[in-house]
Formats: C-alpha cells, structure tokens, sequence
C-alpha cells in the first residue's frame, strides 16, 4: 500500500512541470486549467459556445487578411500604444524579410488594439521569429509572438466573442491551452465520456511535455507538386552555391597567379636591369682597356720609328766616313 502511494505520489510530482497545448479551440476546455471541465465556469464561455455552436463566426471572413499567407504570419501581442508600424517592422526585420504588417487599430479612434499580424516572406523566417522574438522587448514591452492561431486553429473564436487564450487575471477570465498559458497535466481522474461527448479532446496522456519546451507552429502540408518545386530550388540553390565557390576559388587562383606572375615580372626585371649594368660597366672597362692597349701600343710605334730613324742616320754617316776615307786614300 505504502508502495502504491509512493509511486502515486512521484507520478504526480513528475506532472507538475507537465503541460499540454490546444490542438483545436473549444470553449469550454479553453476556460479550464487542465483541460478537462465539462462545464462553462463563466458567462464569456457561453457566448464563446454559442458563437462556436451557431457558427457566427467566420475565421476567413475578415477582409483584411486578404492575401496574408498563415504559415509565414505570426501573431505579436502586448504591444505598447507608443508602438508604430515602422517600429514594429523594424524589430521584427531582425528575424527575416517582412512582406506585410499589419497593425490593428480602433475603427474609430485609429489607436492601437495592441496587436499585429506579421507576415515573413518564407515559412523558415516565421519560424525563427516565433522561436527567438517570443518574450522580446519593444517600446518597454515585453510582446508574446505565436502562431496566427485565426486562420491555423480548427474552432478558433476571438476573444471579442468570449474566447481566445491568455488573459488577465483580474478578470476572472482566464483561457488556458496557447503557448503564454498551456494546459497543466491534470491531477485529478479524467472524465474521458463527458469530454467525448461534448466533443472536448482528452489530455494526451504520456505525451506531455515540459513547460521550458517550445511547441511547434503547425506546418504547411506539402503536395507532390510542393516537393517538386522545393527540390528543384534546393538543386538550384546548390548549384549557384558551387558555381560561386569556384568562381571565388579561380579568382583567388587569379589574383594568386597575378601576384606571382607580377613578383616574378619584378624580379625578371631587375635582374635584367642589373645584368644590363653588368654589361654596360663591362663593356665600359674593355672598352678603357681597349684604349689603354691602343695608346700603348701607338707610343710603342713611335718609339720605334724614330729608333728607325737614327740608325739610319748613323749607317748613312758611317758610310759617308767610309767613302771619305777611301777616297783619300786613294788620293795618296
């Protein structure tokens, strides 16, 4: 028996930190903390069910929705008055590309309600703004960003006609089950018929998740035709991705091949440069020693000319003598 209690007792400390989130609106499980009242416990839940009932209210029948996308929209709340379109879209531009905004004001003072819908250019920048601007500051603000629950959510009805989520708690109408406040693991025995049959959903049971988890935005459906299209761009997108990589590889390979080439220009001519002077002080100094050599060798003819010429000047005196002295010679 102590066992049983025990093991009750660690079960219900575990559902503590547990929660579930709404897949479908219904008014009466929205009003509950746990998901599984069976009955409205305050008078905006009957004229939610009401509405819900008669089907008064048309999710797609707002005609300022038109041509907004509710996969790549994301709903911002608790915005500050001070709060202007360019501002909001200034924030929200930090997650992706914002195709449209829109801000909605009083019909007749044109003040801010203190919400918008923020359209993303894809469904992956709607994704990351849900995930990372959720508790975000604007304007002093600290905002909540979910998913646009209006067009998304089967059996959504506004909390102008007594539903939506979150809520204050001064006023006694709080509704439970949205990312702000989820539904709480139910501690008590679960009324699986009557929920049934009101059409309520039940608590999945052993699928709870923890409160610090993020839950997903439903996804788009995807068509054959959708993935076609996806993995052609995918392809595309790979392709241009390696066609730019290698076009930045061969102009690093240019401008490598250029640097080279232009170091090796240098070099070449420099070395030509002094290969030149090499020369032309080589051939200045053959030169200077051609001249040198010349020079000599003209003074040495010279020299001997002139040696030339005194020895025949004295060969012709001494044959003058000889012919002198044999002519007196004679003579005697």
């Amino acid at each position: 028996m102590n066992t049983m209690n025990r093991n009750k007792n660690n079960t219900n400390s575990s559902k503590l930190n547990s929660v579930f989130y709404a897949q479908t609106y219904h008014p009466i499980q929205a009003g509950s903390i746990d998901g599984t009242d069976i009955l409205p416990h305050d008078n905006a839940v009957y004229r939610a069910l009401l509405c819900s009932s008669a089907g008064l209210y048309d999710p797609f029948g707002d005609p300022n929705v038109i041509g907004e996308d509710p996969y790549c929209t994301v709903f911002v709340g608790h915005l500050s008055q001070f709060t202007t379109e360019d501002t909001l879209r200034k924030a929200m531009s930090k997650y992706g590309t914002v195709k449209n905004l829109r801000l909605v004001r009083h019909i007749v003072t044109g003040a801010s309600q203190g919400y918008a819908f923020v359209e993303f250019k894809s469904e992956r920048e709607m994704q990351r703004a849900y995930e990372k601007a959720h508790h975000s500051v604007i304007d002093d603000s600290e905002i909540i960003v979910d998913y646009n629950r209006q067009q998304l959510m089967p059996g959504w009805i506004p909390r102008r006609l007594g539903g939506g989520l979150g809520g204050k708690k001064e006023s006694g109408q709080l509704r439970f089950g949205g990312r702000e406040r989820p539904f709480r693991a139910p501690l008590r025995p679960i009324p699986l018929d009557d929920l049934k049959r009101l059409g309520i959903p039940p608590p999945p049971e052993g699928h709870y998740m923890s409160r610090f988890e993020v839950p997903s935005p439903p996804l788009k459906k995807r068509t054959s035709v959708d993935r076609d299209r996806e993995e052609r761009h995918r392809k595309s997108s790979s392709r241009h991705e390696r066609r730019r990589s290698s076009s930045r590889d061969h102009i690093y390979e240019e401008t490598k091949d250029g640097y080279g080439s232009k170091k090796r220009s240098n070099y070449n001519h420099e070395h030509e440069k002094r290969s030149s002077s090499r020369n032309y002080e080589y051939d200045d100094e053959r030169d200077s020693h051609k001249h040198h050599r010349s020079s000599t060798s003209t003074s040495i003819g010279y020299d001997n000319d002139d040696d030339h010429h005194r020895s025949d000047t004295r060969r012709s005196r001494s044959g003058d003598r000889e012919h002198r002295s044999h002519k007196r010679h004679r003579h005697e």
